[in-house]
């Protein structure tokens, strides 16, 4: 059997200065590999803002939900079209998902449908604290006019860039924008530690609450005194080591991305029905942390985007469906949705394909011809 392509395998890079040592470890080495993988991402990120090292994207959003002081029976936005993590965190603080549709450029929150929820929970005395905007795939979503929006109603906006290392809006970096700002380096993200997770904090002060509630909220004490809630998050140190090495290169994991998303589009020009994700204008610098396809069928001729994902797998190449919404999942169906029907439409019609950094001519080959023979 030929070998599989997979949609975006991890990949790891060791320098020179990646060393484990051998037998015993202080705590200072400990704590020194996380503060520099802290730094190097601070650095890369070009901000004042602090950086928190945590094991996963779903804890930084969980530490930025309690950080803006969300709680029980709170609303909270959230964009339909997205990762479960959002959905989950709010409710691990016993709050209430607003689920919001998304516009059709950037696949990510529509400020219209954004509107029309907070002035009807306003019409019922319901003042939303806070709304979670994921740059979707690698694709800013539209930062001025959401944050401003928000910001006239008082809602604090944690922007989850989990999939958007490497990407900028308007010259910014991803995940520096708003209040809070999330990134991932799970394994199959644009650079991997292995595991992982980084909460940009906008002062200090946020910084060590949140560094406190990330290792089990201990009070300062000679003894293991606790006066509140915390949790486990905090980023291993061999994790935090991994992560610094892959700094090294992750300029150049997005270069590939991006010209492996310009051999997609050259690829699909001349093919009817088949739209590719893209940039809205100059201002949105995607790092195509994966990139992905509309398939229409009354434009394509009735071929699916199941069609593809099954002979594409049947080739032993791995797709995926985008996301389903969050407002059609079983377990959160019930809860409050704003908008139409575009979110569901990118679940319809969307296949993400194979984005792996390190990916191989001879890959690609077998990729373009499985696609020329289905739409062929």
């Amino acid at each position: 059997m030929v070998k599989r392509i997979y949609l975006s395998p991890p990949t790891y890079y060791f320098n020179d200065s990646f060393k484990l040592s051998k037998g015993e470890l202080s705590y200072s080495d400990i704590y020194e590999d996380v503060n520099s993988f802290e730094k190097s991402v601070k650095e890369y990120l070009e901000t004042d803002k602090l950086c928190l090292a945590l094991n996963s994207g779903t804890s930084a959003i969980h530490i930025a939900l309690i950080l803006a002081g969300v709680t029980s029976g709170d609303y909270v936005l959230c964009q339909s079209h997205t990762f479960i993590a959002c959905a989950n965190a709010i409710r691990y603080q016993g709050a209430i998902p607003v689920f919001i549709d998304s516009e059709k450029v950037t696949w990510n929150i529509d400020k219209q449908y954004l509107e029309n929820a907070v002035k009807d929970l306003n019409s019922k005395n319901i003042s939303p604290k806070v709304l979670i905007a994921t740059s979707l795939y690698g694709m800013p979503f539209e930062f001025d006019d959401v944050y401003a929006f928000a910001k006239d109603n008082d809602i604090k906006v944690i922007e989850d860039s989990a999939e958007a290392l490497g990407s900028s809006y308007k010259n910014r970096k991803c995940g520096t924008l708003a209040d809070y700002g999330i990134l991932s380096f799970n394994y199959n993200k644009i650079i991997t530690s292995g595991g992982g997770g980084i909460l940009v904090c906008k002062n200090e002060e946020d910084y060590f609450r949140g560094l406190k509630i990330a290792t089990q909220a201990k009070d300062v004490s000679e003894h293991y005194h606790h006066s509140e809630i915390g949790y486990n998050y905090r980023m291993g140190h061999l994790n935090a080591k991994i992560g610094v090495a892959q700094m090294d290169v992750l300029e150049q994991h997005i270069k590939s991305r991006r010209q492996l998303n310009i051999w997609y589009r050259d690829l699909f020009k001349n093919i009817e029905g088949v739209e590719l994700h893209s940039e809205k204008s100059n201002s949105y610098i995607s790092n195509h942390w994966l990139s992905v396809i509309l398939v229409d069928p009354l434009k394509s001729g009735g071929i699916t985007k199941e069609n593809l994902r099954i002979a594409l797998e049947k080739n032993n190449i791995e797709s995926r469906p985008l996301w389903k919404p969050m407002h059609l999942q079983p377990l959160y169906n019930y809860y409050p949705y704003y908008g139409e029907d575009v979110s569901e439409n990118l679940f319809l019609k969307g296949l993400c394909l194979p984005s792996g950094s390190l990916l191989k001519y001879e890959d690609k080959k077998r990729i373009e011809n499985v696609i020329f023979n289905v739409f062929n």
